[in-house]
């Protein structure tokens, strides 16, 4: 099984106009989760399955990276992706849908994803646009939109 778990990209600041959980893409965000599409792409990545938080940022990259991938299903909505969920809960409906799932959410969700799915105490913390891929039980590379960059990961 591949997993490719995601951050979202750069939302809007959170203020008094703004709750954190309407929080949208910036247009820099809608732009580095292109570019984080471009790079999972010369990967060849190509989802079974697009899951999301629930939250405008996460499902805007969802969506963006979908498109980027030529992905033709429905991105679908996870609630146990939304910040501060369970990891457990999470990690066990994404294993269920296919044997390739892209998985977009918040931190520190998303590496409580990635240390429950290895069996680890922790996992390194996402930048914004930061993917990494668990292929088989291990981390295998990760991909970060700001530098436009993956980078191997060789673990034992």
């Amino acid at each position: 099984m591949k997993i490719y778990l995601v951050r979202h990209a750069e939302a809007v600041p959170e203020d008094g106009a703004v709750r954190d959980d309407d929080r949208w893409l910036t247009p820099r965000g809608r732009e580095a989760a292109r570019g984080l599409a471009r790079l999972l792409r010369e990967q060849q990545v190509e989802p079974d399955a697009v899951l999301t938080s629930p939250l405008p940022r996460a499902l805007q990259t969802a969506e963006l990276l979908a498109d980027g991938l030529d992905y033709l299903g429905v991105v679908e909505v996870l609630p146990a992706l939304r910040p501060g969920a369970h990891p457990r809960v999470a990690a066990e409906e994404l294993v269920q849908r296919g044997a390739a799932v892209v998985v977009v959410g918040h931190e520190p969700t998303i590496s409580s994803v990635g240390a429950f799915l290895l069996g680890r105490p922790s996992f390194p913390p996402f930048r914004t646009a930061q993917a990494c891929a668990i292929e088989d039980g291990a981390p295998t590379f990760s991909a970060r939109a700001d530098v436009m960059q993956t980078v191997a990961l060789f673990v034992d």
